[in-house]
């Protein structure tokens, strides 16, 4: 048995707090960013855990990599930072840029032989693509709509309720100092 190992039962406060790390580490983010989307999430009319993660979707690297430009979030968000990502024909590298919904999304001309690129579009084939994307193999895609079908797949890898209480435990917590 591991000497580290925490025995006994996980508080409420610890699944919360693991919960939240699991779903910033999902997207590649730190507490500042998480935050500030946090903010903008319950902001919004609706379910504030759903709107968080349709935010967390809506980043262009996360867009990148739902469009199999990349294999992973940190390689997208690579891709995406190296100017590889144009969004209505601009090179944009900054992989928190928020695509909205109607944006073209496509690999710069330069970049389609870069073999990490033509590599991670093999994958549609096996995975597929998420249906508020139009995917074109060539390296052009459109982001259709808001993601609202992803948040039903990530929300199965993610309490958003228990993310919901944790973040904003933390938010009122750092009003107070």
């Amino acid at each position: 048995k591991d000497p580290k190992s925490r025995t006994g039962k996980r508080s409420e406060y610890g699944i919360q707090l693991r919960e939240k790390q699991k779903l910033k580490r999902m997207y590649g983010m730190l507490e500042k960013q998480f935050r500030i989307f946090f903010d903008r999430a319950s902001r919004m009319p609706g379910v504030t855990g759903d709107n968080l993660i349709r935010l967390l979707e809506s980043r262009l690297d996360n867009v990148a990599f739902r469009m199999h430009f990349a294999s992973s979030r940190s390689q997208a968000r690579q891709i995406v930072s190296h100017g590889h990502i144009t969004v209505n024909g601009k090179v944009i590298n900054v992989p928190s840029y928020m695509v909205k919904p109607g944006d073209v999304i496509e690999v710069k001309e330069a970049s389609k032989k870069c073999v990490t690129i033509l590599e991670a579009l093999k994958e549609v084939s096996k995975s597929g693509v998420y249906p508020w994307i139009d995917l074109d193999i060539d390296g052009f895609g459109k982001k259709q709509k808001l993601p609202s079908d992803s948040v039903v797949k990530v929300k199965d890898l993610i309490n958003g309720l228990l993310i919901l209480v944790i973040a904003a435990v933390y938010i009122s917590l750092c009003a107070l100092k």
